[in-house]
């Protein structure tokens, strides 16, 4: 299935490659895209195809925070007709939750979820995909601490920045960038900050604008709403890491009934047991392949309780065991 992303997302690549000594036209055609999309910004774009555009011009400049070089300088109005709504939400807190409510309008393969943790919360964020999405993922964390950085100002003090893949070479721009300990190799991508900093006012918010932005959005978006198969492989992406991936769990989460979610699934001709499968082939391919997950940590994070169970699953949907798969990986690579 295509999943789709605003051309925005691709905000500042041209400048950025421009300055690594590289041609952004001829790198979008290579992709498949037209140069001149990127001054439409609301056009929608192949996920896979901007993403690649992305790990592509990295490895082409040798610049591995290629990603996190276009977030540095985005604004809160990359965001759109959703920017307007953000704006001017009472805290931190409202303005994540209502990010969260409308990412699928900015990218429909994107996932951010709001997790509490006592006196931390941590904010998650990730790809529907079954390939390392490095500098996406970076890009989409930067933009993200950006957001709350322009809000915020000095205020926005986050305790340390995940993510899943490995340091690169030169570290210098995620210190200069997130101020607060960075760490890679991590079981997450995402923030971990302090609760009480979400429920700092907001010095930008105006209820008045508030409700004239939800009536300019809900005018603007209507009829955009994902569809639930889409709405629950986000879901169970997030969630099945921490073992809470049942169906009774995701329909909680989504605000339905495990009835109502199972009979939605079936209008879509699909299952919660066949998304499931789905999540888990996508999630084992991209951690299997990182050498720094051991196959029980692994097997873990899949919802296997033990090794070999993960083992003979995995052996059946790839045809070999995960150890000879990410031998193979390395050695193709």
């Amino acid at each position: 299935m295509v999943t789709l992303v605003r051309a925005a997302a691709l905000t500042h690549f041209p400048e950025v490659l421009r300055e690594l000594g590289g041609d952004p036209e001829t790198a979008l055609r290579q992709a498949g895209l037209r140069p001149a999309m990127l001054r439409e910004q609301d056009q929608l774009i192949d996920v896979s195809m901007a993403s690649r555009l992305l790990e592509d011009a990295a490895a082409s400049t040798g610049c591995e925070s290629f990603g996190l070089r276009m977030a540095q300088s985005r604004q809160l109005s990359n965001f759109g007709v959703i920017s307007l709504l953000l704006l001017h939400q009472p805290t931190l807190r409202h303005v994540i939750t209502t990010l969260i409510a409308h990412v699928h309008l900015l990218n429909e393969s994107l996932l951010i979820h709001m997790e509490d943790a006592g006196s931390v919360v941590i904010l998650r964020e990730d790809f529907v995909s079954p390939d390392p999405m490095r500098q996406s993922i970076e890009l989409a964390i930067g933009v993200l601490f950006r957001m709350c950085e322009a809000l915020l100002k000095d205020r926005w003090m986050p305790q340390r920045v995940c993510f899943s893949h490995a340091a690169p070479a030169d570290p210098s721009l995620h210190k200069r960038l997130f101020r607060c300990r960075v760490e890679f190799d991590a079981e997450f991508n995402g923030i971990v900050c302090r609760a009480k900093d979400l429920d700092e006012p907001n010095p930008l918010a105006d209820p008045v604008l508030v409700r004239y932005a939800k009536t300019v959005v809900e005018t603007t978006l209507k009829g955009k709403q994902a569809s639930t198969g889409q709405q629950v492989r986000k879901a169970i992406y997030l969630m099945l890491p921490s073992g809470n991936a049942t169906c009774l769990c995701v329909a909680q989460g989504l605000g339905r009934s495990m009835r109502t979610l199972q009979r939605e699934l079936d209008g879509e001709g699909l299952s919660f047991t066949g998304l499931l499968e789905e999540v888990r082939h996508d999630l084992a391919r991209r951690y299997v392949v990182n050498p720094h997950y051991s196959i029980g940590q692994i097997a873990a994070m899949l919802g296997y309780s033990s090794h070999s169970a993960f083992t003979r699953w995995f052996g059946a949907r790839f045809g070999c065991a995960p150890e000879v798969w990410r031998g193979r990986q390395a050695d193709a690579a």
